[in-house]
């Protein structure tokens, strides 16, 4: 609920306070990058159920007040104004993972605008913002897990691929190349409950249509579930602690990939 101190309707500038991740998350995701044992208590602080509860409550404050997060990086790009940008990373909290986990790649000219838990509306409803109001010569689009996941409710394919859809067409409507990442390998959710969802037949539905719709539109198609994928389509467990999010490891594998496509894009691009 919000408090009686929060803006109602329109306003001229809606400040960022409390958006992006606290100390305490970013704490944790440093932690779950390293490789070796986490830290008991980090694990059973994460765990904890009083917690659990009030992220909960957290989270359902903060999309009824952004859903789209659009506060999150409002400062960062106010910032990048006037600034030559190369390459702009959007996606879920794989794409802002990786840009701690790669602050050497995610430095200077490519920029990461990932958002944890997001789904494609969501990153659509951003997709001015974050990625054509800073004139990158390049895109590169990954999302898909937390759709299947119903992080923001159910959901079709065809609804994941009109997001998609919708996305590029801004992105070329602004002349900005676009690269797709394949989504990547997952076997189960562990935050949305003992339910039985096994992702890996949407996860192969979804990056069959990606790859030939990348295809058949002349984009710039990166595999990363070809490079971290298990025999039964599971992530491989040296590059995951969760099952759905890579490790440094897990990013290491694919980061030549993602340099490759860029490398590629970016050419274009010059063309």
């Amino acid at each position: 609920m919000a408090s009686s101190n929060e803006p109602a309707g329109m306003v001229d500038y809606l400040n960022s306070d409390g958006a992006g991740p606290s100390a305490e998350e970013i704490e944790f995701a440093m932690a779950f990058l390293k490789p070796g044992e986490m830290d008991p208590a980090l694990l059973a602080r994460a765990a904890d159920p009083v917690r659990l509860a009030a992220q909960k409550i957290k989270v359902g404050e903060r999309h009824a007040r952004d859903w789209g997060q659009l506060c999150q990086y409002r400062d960062a790009n106010a910032a990048l104004a006037g600034q030559p940008v190369k390459a702009v990373f959007i996606g879920d909290s794989i794409t802002e993972l990786w840009a701690a986990a790669d602050p050497d790649f995610f430095s200077g000219d490519v920029v990461g605008r990932g958002i944890s838990g997001q789904t494609s509306p969501q990153i659509l409803t951003r997709f001015m913002a974050d990625v054509v109001a800073l004139k990158p010569q390049v895109v590169h689009i990954l999302c898909g897990i937390n759709d299947i996941a119903g992080n923001t409710g159910p959901s079709t394919p065809q609804d994941y691929k009109n997001n998609m859809l919708a996305m590029i067409a801004l992105a070329q409507a602004h002349r900005v190349t676009v690269v797709i990442g394949s989504i990547m390998p997952a076997h189960s959710f562990t935050w949305v409950g003992e339910h039985g969802l096994d992702p890996r037949p949407r996860v192969a539905e979804l990056n069959i249509w990606l790859r030939d719709m990348t295809d058949q539109r002349g984009l710039i198609w990166a595999d990363y579930h070809a490079i971290l994928k298990a025999d039964d389509d599971s992530m491989r467990p040296e590059y995951t602690r969760d099952g759905v999010h890579p490790v440094l490891g897990g990013y290491a594998a694919i980061n030549h990939l993602a340099r490759f496509a860029l490398a590629a894009a970016l050419q274009r691009a010059a063309g």
